[in-house]
């Protein structure tokens, strides 16, 4: 029987409840295997966004610039000091699509496995907008972990 190496692990958050769950994961497995541990965040910059700041009068430019500030300070509190230093962690905040920003960041940091979060959004939210976890699943370059919000927990602290 063949072994499991993990050297990689990324986990995309939207720092929601659902992304935590995933986190504790991502974490015990990282210690597990040994593996590294990439924190990724995607600002999908909206419509309502662009709207918001056409009406105030602000750049979206600038917009993007403090959402993506308070993203990377975001990331960086998700885990403490010892243990980013213990799970050689990196953090990343890009702007894009969700879904293909994820399958990109694994491509270019060679991911081994994608740990994430998932909603559980209703059949019509879902019809409407899809899902990020479900898109990244389809095109993921390696095996992808989705965690429900509620459920079955193998992950005991």
């Amino acid at each position: 029987m063949a072994a499991i190496a993990l050297t990689g692990i990324l986990l995309p958050t939207d720092f929601s409840d659902s992304s935590d769950t995933a986190l504790t994961y991502a974490t015990a497995l990282a210690d597990a295997f040994g593996a590294r541990l990439h924190l990724l965040h995607v600002l999908d910059v909206s419509i309502e966004q662009h709207q918001a700041a056409r009406r105030a009068l602000v750049s979206d430019a600038a917009i993007a610039d403090a959402a993506r500030a308070r993203a990377d300070e975001e990331l960086a509190q998700l885990l403490t000091r010892p243990e980013r230093a213990r799970l050689h962690v990196t953090c990343a905040t890009v702007t894009g699509t969700p879904a293909a920003a994820i399958v990109a960041c694994a491509r270019r940091e060679g991911i081994d496995l994608i740990v994430m979060g998932t909603h559980g959004r209703g059949a019509m939210a879902h019809l409407l907008i899809g899902s990020v976890a479900e898109n990244v699943v389809r095109t993921a370059p390696c095996p992808v972990l989705t965690v429900p919000l509620r459920g079955h927990d193998f992950v005991k602290p």
